[in-house]
């Protein structure tokens, strides 16, 4: 009958829609992002979750910062960079520069929290990390920005 093919074709078009997006995006609502960038004078802690952030510039964490709700034009942007993430990679990805190494620069890293396992990166130098999750470090310390202007 006409309407088993019209079922037929509409189950076999989503069937088939939904094997064509294979991997599953990464849900950054259930993660924690934590970027960290330091020197023997210098420290910065930001932490990401739920559209919120909070910047630390205390080593000791006895100083605790207030967390800021993450504008949802920002908090789409971040999304869109943490669903591409491949997090299995973060940890053999490759620094681009070494000054970290002579003191010239911040040693950075980022690390992930995501459905109970985490994943971290390989010290890089702040400022210039790999280049797979530059436009999300970038974002990321955008809001240490922001805080410093408050």
């Amino acid at each position: 009958t006409i309407h088993m093919k019209l079922f037929t074709m509409i189950f076999l078009s989503l069937f088939v829609g939904k094997s064509c997006t294979g991997q599953t995006k990464n849900d950054l609502k259930t993660a924690v992002l934590e970027y960290t960038a330091n020197t023997r004078g210098f420290y910065q802690k930001i932490q990401i979750q739920d559209q919120m952030v909070t910047v630390s510039k205390d080593r000791s964490g006895i100083d605790k910062p207030e967390a800021m709700k993450i504008s949802d034009k920002d908090w789409k942007e971040l999304v869109g960079y943490f669903e591409t993430l491949n997090l299995d990679s973060l940890e053999t990805l490759k620094a681009p520069t070494e000054k970290r190494f002579h003191d010239g620069a911040a040693i950075a890293s980022l690390k992930v929290t995501y459905k109970d396992k985490t994943y971290q990166t390989a010290a890089f130098d702040h400022g210039n990390p790999p280049e797979a999750i530059k436009k999300l470090v970038d974002k990321i310390n955008t809001f240490a920005k922001k805080n410093n202007d408050n």
